[in-house]
């Protein structure tokens, strides 16, 4: 687990938070959802070009967390220069049980700058690194959350899901893995759970309960789905919250 924690650190020193986001709708998506509070101004080093407003993730919001192979182009929740794919991000705020969506855009003026240094020079992402929805605080604003990813969509083409998501805390975030070569399916984290229940007894991710039936993995995609892309779909359900 010692590779997980070193990643986690990484990904959380890169993210900026912001703002929650709300809404009330059974079915949440980055367009139905109020996001005034959660985007902020183009920044200043954008040289005042005309871009998208970028967006953030407040405590309890749900995002796609993604990075190409090289891990150049990427969004980990926040804002800043190493959140390329800020620009137009789907982000949504986990009020309860229900479907949720969350998903990134390459096709943005303001990725196109901060990828090329022109926003209408085209660029696409090449490759997979990682990708999971994660929500922000989650262990401290939905802590009995489960997320369990229901369908991937990449630019429009609906991915094979190979195998079932589980959900687990990484560093105060709950999180859901898409791809995730760091977790191997005979090294899952010992707090590992889906909508059935947890995934090991008693936290000991060497006594796998009887739900644990192998089908559980932090890999559900093949990556050559991503060789170019612009535009992620993840539609993911939260259960676990009427308690």
């Amino acid at each position: 687990m010692k590779i997980r924690k070193i990643f986690a650190v990484i990904a959380a020193t890169a993210m900026i938070c912001g703002a929650a986001a709300s809404c009330n709708e059974k079915v949440k998506t980055s367009k139905n959802v109020d996001n005034t509070a959660n985007k902020t101004a183009v920044p200043s080093d954008l040289s005042g070009a005309e871009l998208e407003a970028t967006v953030t993730a407040g405590s309890g919001d749900a995002y796609l967390a993604i990075a190409d192979k090289d891990l150049k182009m990427q969004y980990l929740g926040g804002n800043d220069e190493n959140n390329q794919l800020t620009f137009d991000a789907g982000v949504v705020h986990i009020e309860g049980n229900g479907d949720y969506k969350v998903s990134v855009n390459a096709d943005t003026k303001g990725f196109r700058y901060r990828a090329t240094g022109d926003p209408d020079k085209d660029y696409k992402p090449k490759g997979l690194e990682y990708a999971a929805v994660i929500i922000n605080d989650g262990e401290a604003a939905v802590p009995d959350a489960v997320i369990t990813i229901k369908k991937v969509k990449v630019d429009g083409k609906d991915m094979k899901l190979e195998k079932k998501s589980f959900t687990y805390n990484d560093a105060g975030k709950l999180r859901a893995n898409i791809f995730n070569e760091w977790i191997s399916d005979d090294g899952l984290p010992e707090d590992a759970r889906c909508d059935k229940g947890a995934l090991f007894n008693n936290y000991d991710n060497s006594s796998p309960s009887d739900i644990n039936d192998g089908s559980y993995s932090a890999q559900l995609v093949d990556t050559g789905a991503f060789d170019e892309w612009t535009k992620v779909e993840v539609e993911f359900s939260i259960s676990g919250l009427d308690k």
